[in-house]
């Protein structure tokens, strides 16, 4: 869905114009107070709700032990709001603020609501809830998250097997040295494959290129002016990405997860990568055969292998068969988690909504047909 698709009803939006209707937005992501107030201040024709923890309660009631314990607080929410207030204050919202986990009938308890802005850059967090390829319009902070931090986390996972580093935590367990496993590598000069270059992407192409690797990657669809993008060696469309994989020691996973990339690394994958590669990925689970990942360990294919996420990661811990294997290192979905954020999802946020009052199309909106 093209960002020009959202249109305004010519009388409310100039009764709006006109200051004599306020536009309501209701705040359900846990957001600090400072920028609860920024997005108070885009306008004066708002009136922002705050429900901050409101739905904490039904959300541990409604969305699977595992997702509970990772992502809301030890100790639930001191909020007393009940049942009806909810109801209350979403049968009025015009715009949503949410982020993950969230309410998954927000569509049919908000029948006023036009547009959902969630603050992850993942649309694929939307699946489990009723808003999915709905009438509403749903924008995610794709390109504005924590890009800095996730390229680190890629670059410190390939240092990580390039210097043998897994064999020294199997030592320890051992109390007793085997410096013959190491066989560290050197990362200057090898090749290291993106598969996805976008925001998250590009930032792990340039980090790889700064310690001299050279970088090759797909994107869905590939331009000429891609073709000119200097951190990439090559950038190609997703239909070269087994040629790509035979010229690559490093492999990143960053790409969106949708039908077209669900288990997309997959045996024929394995099969085009050389020998003793290193796999990464920080995109979703679901984007790997994990079946052919076993199979590929099995084979000795793979120097190491980590994986911030993994198929069915809100649901149920990881495959044992991965995670009791010496060169497969999981992370639960921590790459993006930083002393210093460089998240500007709020910032796109209030973009947004300056863009929504004016009756301008907004960035970032889900086409769902493509997935994000």
């Amino acid at each position: 869905m093209p960002d020009t698709l959202f249109y305004y009803d010519i009388h409310r939006f100039n009764y709006l114009y006109q200051g004599l209707i306020s536009l309501e937005v209701l705040i359900i992501s846990s957001i600090s107070d400072k920028a609860l107030e920024r997005i108070k201040a885009v306008d004066t024709r708002m009136r922002v709700v705050d429900a901050r923890g409101w739905f904490e309660e039904e959300i541990r009631n409604t969305w699977p032990e595992m997702t509970v314990q990772r992502y809301l607080n030890k100790k639930p929410s001191t909020s007393k709001s009940t049942p009806k207030d909810r109801d209350r204050i979403l049968s009025t919202a015009e715009i949503i603020l949410g982020g993950f986990p969230y309410p998954l009938d927000l569509k049919s308890r908000a029948p006023r609501l036009r547009w959902y802005h969630q603050t992850p850059a993942g649309a694929s967090n939307l699946l489990r809830g009723d808003l999915w390829e709905s009438e509403v319009l749903v924008t995610t902070s794709r390109g504005y998250g924590n890009t800095g931090p996730i390229a680190e986390y890629v670059l410190a996972c390939f240092l990580h097997f390039a210097k043998g580093l897994n064999m020294a935590y199997r030592d320890q367990q051992w109390h007793r040295f085997d410096h013959r496993t190491y066989g560290s590598v050197l990362l200057q000069g090898k090749t290291v494959c993106i598969v996805g270059a976008g925001g998250i992407g590009r930032k792990v192409a340039a980090l790889c290129a700064g310690v001299g690797m050279r970088v090759v990657g797909t994107r869905r669809s590939a331009s000429p002016d891609d073709q000119r993008d200097a951190q990439f060696a090559r950038l190609e469309s997703s239909e070269k990405l087994y040629e790509l994989l035979g010229e690559s020691d490093f492999v990143a996973v960053c790409c969106q997860w949708t039908p077209e990339t669900t288990r997309l690394i997959d045996k024929k994958a394995f099969t085009a990568m050389r020998p003793k590669t290193v796999l990464v990925n920080v995109a979703r689970g679901e984007i790997i055969d994990e079946a052919a990942l076993v199979e590929a360990l099995a084979d000795n294919k793979l120097r190491g292998v980590a994986l911030d996420v993994y198929v069915g990661e809100f649901d149920h811990e990881p495959d044992r068969r991965l995670w009791d294997d010496e060169r497969v290192l999981i992370t639960p979905h921590i790459s993006s988690k930083t002393d210093k954020s460089q998240h500007r999802g709020l910032e796109l946020f209030c973009e947004n909504l300056k863009s929504y009052l004016d009756g301008r199309p907004l960035k970032n909106v889900v086409d769902w047909k493509r997935g994000y």
